[in-house]
This record gives C-alpha cells, structure tokens and sequence, in this order.
C-alpha cells in the first residue's frame, strides 16, 4: 500500500467505540445527559476514554484514545480527541480528531462529525499522513458506544 491512489470520498475505516472510563471535572455527565442539572454558563469538560475495533477497506485493527470533551452551554459537544490505531499487523497510527456532536431534542443518539489526521512511520500505512479524513458518526449515550465511519476528503 505504498503509492495509495484514493478517490475523495474513499471509505477508509468503519469503528466501533466503547467508552470505558470518564473523568469529570465536577459535573457528571450522567446528571447532565438524564436532565437532572443544566449545562453551566460556562460549560462542562470531560475527558472520555475509548477502546474499539476498525475494519475497512483500507485500515483494519484496534483503537484506543481518549476525548477531551468540551459541552458548551448551548448543549453542543467539542470533540477533541487523541488516539492510537494498532493495526492487524502491529503497526502503531497516531490519531488526532477534532469536531463536534449535537443531540436533537427527543432524539436517542447524537449525530457527530470530525475531520481526522493520522500519522505513522510504517512503511505499509505511511500514505495515511497526506490524508485529511471526514469522520461521520452517531454515538449512543445510554450505551457509551459510537458507530463511525472514515473518509478521504
């Protein structure tokens, strides 16, 4: 996979994330996810560590990483995430992502977007540096899982 010719719009990776750890920072995002108290005027933070599986046409493997989540006051979520892609073959990818996800009112899931860069020095993956990704996704707060699928833009 030296010399990838991809098309924009090329499926890259789908994932599946399960969040297993969160730390707050003196407002719980179950309180806040169930209604119990108001997103402050200043917003909340949360830092959300995730672990799943990738598997696609181009990057097969694990992730783990961590959100470093801003709620802002008007209730949209600021994805900040850093992560690390081990592939079927051992090798390691950086991953930095950056966007944002919103919940409609009476809705279940939260529809989210993020543009993605990776970065490694493996010789099989290292056509991944030149490539900006659009990460499209919905994520389950009563699961603390999300479905995301990668693309070339």
């Amino acid at each position: 996979m030296a010399n990838q010719t991809l098309i924009t719009g090329e499926l890259i990776y789908e994932a599946k994330i399960q969040f297993i750890e969160e730390i707050d920072f003196g407002l719980s995002m179950a309180d806040l996810s169930s209604g119990k108290v108001a997103i402050p005027p200043g917003g909340a933070r949360f830092d959300q560590s995730f672990q799943g599986i990738l598997h696609g046409p181009k990057v097969n493997g694990i992730v783990i990483g961590t959100d470093y989540l801003n709620v802002r006051a008007d209730g949209l979520f600021q994805l900040h995430l850093h992560g690390r892609i081990t592939t079927e073959e051992g090798d390691n990818i950086s991953l930095v992502s950056e966007g944002v996800s919103g919940q409609d009112v009476g809705e279940a899931e939260t529809q989210l977007r993020s543009a993605v860069k990776l970065y490694t020095l493996s010789k099989s993956y290292h056509w991944l540096n030149n490539l900006q990704l659009l990460a499209i996704g919905s994520l389950d707060p009563a699961k603390g899982e999300a479905f995301i699928k990668a693309y070339s833009v």
